[in-house]
């Protein structure tokens, strides 16, 4: 294991409501021992730079870009934090890849990344294997994380967010025969599917049908069509980002009324999706509106240096470097179990998230939420 003492000159900060007061305060450290030649200091990343996820990966980048430059502006001892991306390929396989190189030939000893559950569940294992901390700032499947303690997760799991998004809608909609869709390809989509089913059953909701698609489909007229048959009160969809779009683009031209649940909306497939988008729900864990700790510097921040506003997936990744942050300076150490045991520990700590805690499984505990799709903007559900 390399040393982290090079985390603690740029990541020691005073926790504050705002970015500025959150990285106002840096400790001054011995020149670390991992400091190359340029004076930078490397973390190992795996992003789906290409294929089937790349377009959902960008605001994760941007995220996780917007959190390492305030830290390296605030960085008092002329420290540069930089990291070493590698791209996974949108592939199991090729976050497998990209794992064994970062641990192995970069010689990292910490992984942001990857995205998602699929992916997830392949690279923890290698992460937990070689006592590299491997920290995922978007995938959600349940169990992913239990498999070590040099492992951990930003997202909310799908248990925790199903829980709460169907005590928040289920008297409200009085759904009672439902139907869902699920990506039979992708482990996020189908454990979602399954998590949706043991809560369905727990509060005797009838599941009429459950159809299927895989990844990079693009047609999904002949399930809906069927689902469209039975007439049920309300539609619940597991997918990931490029699917969902279409789903509701074809769902509305089909003229298919019922409420649409569907996972993880971000406003940015909402965008996509248009009028389409319009009625739909969706649990999550972040509004760009939420009252949380340095939320809206983040989102006018973010907004201004890149262009567009931050998604979910953003707000995860730029939390995940700030809950890094906090962990390494509670370690009061350079040493890498010491910062490992750190973060697991972390609680209540104020994130844009909000208050935000480790469970015993390395799995994020916060305040989840319901959301509609109203005027074209995701809004708290009510």
């Amino acid at each position: 294991m390399k040393s982290f003492s090079f985390i603690i000159g740029i990541f020691t900060l005073i926790v504050g409501f705002s970015a500025c007061e959150r990285i106002s305060q840096v400790i001054q450290s011995a020149t670390p021992q991992t400091e190359d030649a340029s004076g930078e200091f490397s973390i190992g990343v795996a992003l789906p730079l290409t294929g089937h996820l790349a377009p959902a990966a960008e605001p994760i980048k941007y995220g996780f870009d917007l959190a390492f430059n305030e830290i390296n502006i605030a960085s008092s001892n002329n420290t540069k934090f930089k990291f070493i991306i590698e791209d996974t390929a949108s592939t199991p396989e090729g976050a497998v890849d990209a794992f064994n190189k970062l641990i192995h030939q970069e010689g990292v000893s910490i992984i942001l990344g990857p995205v998602s559950s699929s992916e997830t569940q392949e690279v923890f294992p290698i992460a937990q294997e070689n006592q590299v901390m491997a920290i995922s700032p978007t995938s959600a499947a349940r169990g992913l994380s239990a498999i070590g303690d040099y492992v951990f997760r930003i997202l909310l799991t799908s248990d925790v967010v199903v829980h709460k998004g169907i005590e928040a809608t289920y008297t409200e909609l009085g759904y009672q025969r439902v139907a869902t869709l699920y990506d039979e390809t992708d482990l996020f989509s189908t454990d979602r599917d399954k998590t949706l089913q043991e809560a369905f059953t727990a509060n005797g909701v009838e599941v009429l049908t459950t159809e299927v698609f895989q990844s990079d489909d693009t047609d999904f007229s002949a399930q809906l069509t069927r689902i469209q048959a039975l007439n049920p009160d309300a539609i619940f969809v597991s997918a990931l980002p490029p699917e969902k779009p279409g789903i509701l683009i074809q769902a509305r031209q089909l003229g298919i009324s019922a409420p649409f649940v569907v996972s993880s909306l971000t406003s940015a497939e909402v965008e996509a999706a248009g009028a389409a988008a319009e009625g739909a729900i969706t649990f999550i864990g972040w509004l760009s509106t939420d009252d949380t700790p340095g939320n809206q510097d983040f989102v006018q921040n973010y907004t201004e240096t890149f262009g567009m506003a931050p998604n979910s997936f953003a707000a995860a990744s730029y939390a995940s470097v700030y809950i890094l942050a906090e962990a390494i300076k509670n370690a009061e150490s350079t040493d890498s179990i010491s910062i490992r045991d750190a973060l697991a520990n972390i609680r209540n700590f104020d994130t844009v998230l909000g208050k935000f805690s480790f469970d015993a499984n390395g799995d994020a505990i916060y305040e989840p939420k319901a959301l509609i799709v109203k005027d074209g903007t995701l809004q708290p559900f009510e």
